[in-house]
């Protein structure tokens, strides 16, 4: 099933006059479009969105009905010129972006967010800017910051607001990045499990996937295995006193509100 014609209708018209405050400053965006989607991944229905306040435009690649759906598999993916539409092997995004596709259409039900987050959010001139630093012996991170940037300038307000126009009522998220899970149930999305989205490195990227695990604290194991959430556990043994015990935990990654490792 699909999102049905009525349903499209029905979208459309809440969203036309649609204008809230419920996801942060300048984070309202509106449906504007829905059109069937025919890939060499699967069969999706497209949706675009608009963000009236600095119109910048974003899409759901949506696989399946959605609408009201509970536990639907979802990826959050910022848009990345040089890796998806020009294959770059500096990043993973092109590689991420294909087999999240495949996945999502394998499954009932799924959603792939497109969002305008060039370089994660600093914009396409800068990327390449950061690329240059990076040329010259700099990590993402310590590029990004040289530019006056910080590690990640994205925020997820869109995303969350783009699941709320689709009535996603919970989602399972995959992705390696546990700020993407904080941020989305900070704006009121329900995450019911982290899905790990690891793909093996190549000798081009494998510098900066380290950096990413390192630095930015995603759930990355360069080999390119998956995180498993038992793998975050910290060992508790026989005989550690509570001042012990509170330094171990203390160390635990965080962990979405369902108990799991966010990822």
């Amino acid at each position: 099933m699909t999102i049905s014609k009525s349903q499209i209708k029905d979208l459309l018209d809440e969203n036309r006059e649609h204008e809230c405050d419920s996801f942060g400053e300048d984070i309202c965006v509106r449906i504007a479009a829905i059109a069937d989607l025919p890939t060499r991944f699967g069969d999706f229905q497209i949706v675009a969105f608009r963000n009236n306040r600095d119109n910048k435009e974003h899409v759901a690649i949506v696989h399946g009905d959605v609408c009201g759906g509970e536990e639907v598999l979802t990826r959050l993916h910022s848009e990345c010129l040089t890796g998806d539409a020009l294959g770059s092997l500096r990043c993973d995004c092109r590689d991420q972006l294909q087999s999240s596709l495949e996945t999502i259409a394998a499954e009932k039900q799924g959603i792939v967010l497109y969002l305008r987050q060039e370089g994660r959010g600093i914009g396409l001139v800068n990327k390449i800017r950061a690329y240059g630093l990076q040329d010259h012996g700099l990590d993402t991170v310590e590029a990004n910051l040289a530019l006056g940037f910080r590690d990640d300038e994205r925020e997820y307000g869109v995303a969350a607001h783009m699941l709320a126009s689709l009535k996603v009522k919970s989602i399972r998220l995959m992705t390696n990045n546990p700020r993407k899970i904080e941020d989305l149930e900070k704006h009121g999305v329900k995450v019911t499990e982290r899905v790990p989205h690891v793909l093996p490195p190549n000798k081009h990227n494998a510098f900066y996937l380290k950096t990413k695990a390192t630095k930015s604290g995603h759930f990355i194991d360069l080999n390119g295995y998956k995180h498993l959430m038992e793998q975050d556990d910290r060992p508790i043994l026989q005989g550690m006193d509570e001042d012990q015990i509170k330094v171990v935990e203390s160390q635990t990654a965080p962990k979405s509100s369902n108990g799991s490792e966010a990822g």
